[in-house]
């Protein structure tokens, strides 16, 4: 097939285009960097230049293309260390899911495209009452909190702007936090320093339930969706979803850390601000039964322990402990 990925060159991108170039796949990468687009064909496939939020120069991107199917995976999220403010760190990522979700789907409306995939998001979804880990079925959050609203908004409108397009096969892929190479959990990343550091304190009884996905795992589950996916949504996350009181001391103690400390919320409130304690305390986690059996994927790193083994300076050694998971 003719596949046009926007968001070439992230850290997702740059794992899904080989192997669509390896499937068979003729394969147009964008970016909106000239600079990057060598890095695109170093992968494999035929690089795009165009900003996404420029209707016109992403249209002519995509006629020039030929593409029997998108695939929308942008993101421009800026510094992350203060979790105040998550709308102002996803601004432009925001915009790139409203305005640039529309604009690809008229692109691809105007040529008859068979199938639309998009980037989503597991965490900050679902509601935050009843179980710890939650399917595809279960209702999103009627409330989001103040500070991450107009993410919340924007993750909404992706999801439905192409699941609801009729004139082609629309999916949203609610993948899990990202770790692996070229991704903040990983070697150089700016979030394991933090917790080498003990920066990163468990708030409250931390019964907050996160979901993970390794960054090949992810994009393999992308290729699945874009082969062979139906319309609709689907959680894109590894086996273990984890309370943080359990992932986050077992993350420091494999990549060589102190242990992680303890805070009470109303302290972690006054220190990190609302969304923080809530990701720590109240955050569901996500199933992956659908995507496993409706896509035929399986994630070749069922949690983050064998994700991140090879980070371990006693990747050798058995661990004195193993946190317990969650099931899905």
């Amino acid at each position: 097939m003719r596949i046009f990925v926007a968001g070439a060159t992230g850290a997702l991108g740059r794992q899904l285009l080989p192997k669509l170039v390896e499937n068979g796949h003729e394969v147009t990468g964008m970016t909106r960097t000239p600079s990057k687009q060598a890095v695109i064909e170093e992968l494999g496939a035929r690089p795009a230049v165009a900003d996404a939020l420029d209707a016109e120069q992403l249209a002519s991107a995509v006629a020039n293309a030929q593409p029997e199917v998108i695939v929308h995976e942008l993101t421009s999220i800026s510094d992350l260390g203060s979790m105040r403010n998550i709308d102002g760190a996803f601004e432009v990522t925001n915009r790139l899911r409203t305005e640039g979700t529309d604009h690809l789907l008229a692109a691809g409306r105007a040529l008859g495209v068979r199938r639309f995939v998009a980037q989503s998001f597991a965490a900050w979804v679902y509601q935050r009452i009843g179980g710890p880990v939650k399917t595809e079925e279960d209702p999103v959050d009627p409330n989001p909190v103040r500070p991450v609203r107009e993410t919340f908004r924007a993750i909404m409108h992706l999801e439905e702007a192409v699941t609801g397009a009729g004139w082609t096969t629309g999916i949203a892929l609610r993948y899990g936090g990202f770790y692996g190479p070229g991704t903040s959990l990983w070697a150089g990343g700016e979030h394991l320093e933090p917790i080498r550091q003990r920066k990163f304190p468990i708030a409250g009884d931390g019964g907050g339930v996160w979901s993970f996905i390794h960054i090949e795992d992810a994009a393999d589950a992308t290729v699945a969706a874009i082969e062979r996916g139906e319309r609709g949504v689907y959680n894109v996350t590894d086996d273990s979803p984890e309370p943080v009181r359990d992932w986050l001391p077992g993350m420091a103690q494999m990549i060589g850390a102190p242990p992680p400390r303890r805070v009470p919320k109303w302290l972690a409130r006054l220190i990190a601000g609302k969304p923080a304690v809530i990701m720590m305390t109240e955050l569901r986690g996500a199933s992956n039964a659908k995507a496993r059996r409706d896509l035929g994927w399986t994630p070749r790193h069922p949690s983050w322990r064998e994700g991140l083994a090879e980070l371990s300076p006693a990747k050798d050694a058995a661990p004195t402990s193993r946190p317990r998971a969650v099931a899905a």
